[in-house]
């Protein structure tokens, strides 16, 4: 199906055959067994490594090198390959970088796209081409309604973290006069549409910014002076960390008091480092997932120990996703088409969560989950409470 694509090149990408390896050791799974002859092949990390969103790409990166890695300890040096490549979270590069990806025809499965918008662009691509696809974070509620066969979301959609953070702010802030903005993309304004349908009148007044890294001089003074205007006594901004900060620190410098809550595209320590610590304390993000320091088995030790560093959100997600593709190549699913039959019918617990998916990818909601964090003092989101489906 591949060698029917175009050839030409289009966009920037990293293409790294960085080698990573090894196991589902943290999985209550048990690994298909050490076969040499399902070794050879390649999965593929499809997201942002670089840009002004390249965190929660890295995150999500790492820990897809780790289950790799320890994958290959079990199997044999470089039994299984990561090929890296950067879409920088672009829906305007992806494309090409996809194009790219889909020539190599050693590569069974792709842990990505990671956001949103370069889904909707680049997951045409990979559908032609037949290659499944897990993403670890992309929650836009549409990308599943497209009849992609090839399309897996590992978490839940917007549709469920929307009226979770909508609940938040009604029942646990108690918030009466909520603003709302966003980032005009496919992630920030599809949840803060969802966030502005639950709350009703509670919104006091909706604006939209450029995207990360666009807003001119990152002069967020017409919205800020219409939040406060306003009288909210929260914001909720759809979009990603860098803005969502910069926006709360020239908030605190006009002297608004209220409490900014983000999706999960501002859950990252950049936005403290955007904001300052000072303004972000108290803050809330959510997430379709749980804390990654929750992790079961040795993962969370297992990361730290490889990065040096606590494992970010989407990580262990991550870590799961690989874990599933390698579990399917090493029962012998040595071809696009076993592998996305394996990987539409599994039923797998990993590190992070349990992973069955529907017809059309989406995660079982009987295992789906949205919690929110809250930045302290150190500017570090700490898991707050996990948000009643049911709100």
């Amino acid at each position: 199906m591949r060698q029917g694509l175009a050839r030409a090149l289009g966009g920037a990408s990293i293409l790294g055959l960085l080698v990573a390896g090894a196991a589902a050791c943290n999985s209550t799974n048990n690994n298909a067994g050490n076969n040499s002859a399902n070794c050879g092949y390649k999965i593929a990390f499809f997201g942002a490594l670089t840009g002004s969103a390249a965190n929660l790409g890295v995150n999500i990166e790492q820990g897809a090198e780790l289950a790799v890695d320890q994958f290959n300890d079990k199997n044999g040096a470089n039994c299984v390959t990561l090929a890296k490549f950067d879409s920088q979270g672009s829906g305007d590069v992806a494309p090409g970088v996809a194009r790219e990806l889909v020539k190599d025809t050693k590569i069974l499965g792709i842990i990505g796209p990671a956001f949103s918008g370069e889904s909707e662009s680049a997951d045409p691509i990979f559908e032609e081409a037949g290659i499944p696809t897990i993403s670890p974070s992309a929650t836009r509620p549409s990308l599943a309604s497209n009849g992609w066969k090839v399309f897996h979301r590992a978490v839940a959609n917007d549709d469920f973290q929307g009226p979770a953070a909508a609940s938040y702010m009604k029942d646990v802030l108690k918030a009466t006069k909520i603003y709302v903005a966003d980032d005009q993309s496919a992630y920030g304004a599809g949840l803060a549409d969802v966030v502005k349908s639950k709350l009703g009148n509670l919104v006091v007044g909706t604006d939209k910014t450029e995207a990360d890294g666009k807003q001119p001089n990152n002069d967020f003074s017409v919205l800020v002076n219409k939040i406060v205007a306003s009288g909210a006594d929260a914001f909720f901004y759809g979009g990603y960390y860098t803005n969502a900060g910069l926006i709360q620190n020239q908030l605190t410098a006009a002297g608004w008091k209220g409490i900014q809550v983000g999706g999960d595209g501002v859950n990252d320590p950049g936005y403290a480092e955007a904001a300052g610590k000072a303004a972000a304390e108290g803050d809330i993000v959510t997430c379709p997932c749980s804390a990654a320091k929750a992790a079961t088995g040795t993962f969370v030790a297992d990361y730290k120990t490889k990065w040096g560093v606590d494992a970010g959100v989407y990580s262990d997600v991550a870590f799961d996703a690989a874990n599933i593709f390698m579990n399917g190549i090493a029962a012998g699913n040595t071809s696009t088409d076993k592998l996305l039959t394996y990987v539409s019918g599994v039923n797998y617990t990993g590190v992070a969560n349990t992973y069955k998916f529907t017809a059309t990818g989406e995660l079982d909601p009987s295992l789906v989950k949205v919690w929110s964090f809250k930045f302290d003092a150190d500017g570090v989101a700490q898991p707050d409470q996990n948000i009643p489906m049911s709100s």
